[in-house]
């Protein structure tokens, strides 16, 4: 028999900005510089695009895609009309 759920735990999640990484990528000095910058999150840039390391493998982010961050620190990305209509923002 099917049944009906809904997700319970609470994430947090941050939009995807390409600008925003791009101009910090040019602004590094050095490797280890943008590696502090891109371990927040696990982002790299190959061959022209941004990754994202996900427990299931890397993971293509676009520009206004959203990076979830779970119960247990992963992180994985979610294309923002799917963000818009399966979150809605916590209230402090």
């Amino acid at each position: 028999m099917i049944k009906t759920y809904r997700k319970t735990a609470t994430i947090q999640a941050e939009q995807f900005d390409e600008v925003w990484w791009l101009l910090t990528l040019n602004s590094c000095n050095s490797l280890e510089e943008w590696n502090q910058q891109r371990s927040k999150l696990g982002i790299d840039f190959y061959h022209g695009h941004f990754v994202i390391s996900t427990p299931r493998g890397d993971m293509r982010i676009n520009n206004g895609d959203w990076i979830a961050t779970g119960i247990q620190g992963e992180h994985w990305a979610i294309i923002d009309d799917v963000f818009k209509a399966s979150y809605v923002e916590v209230s402090k």
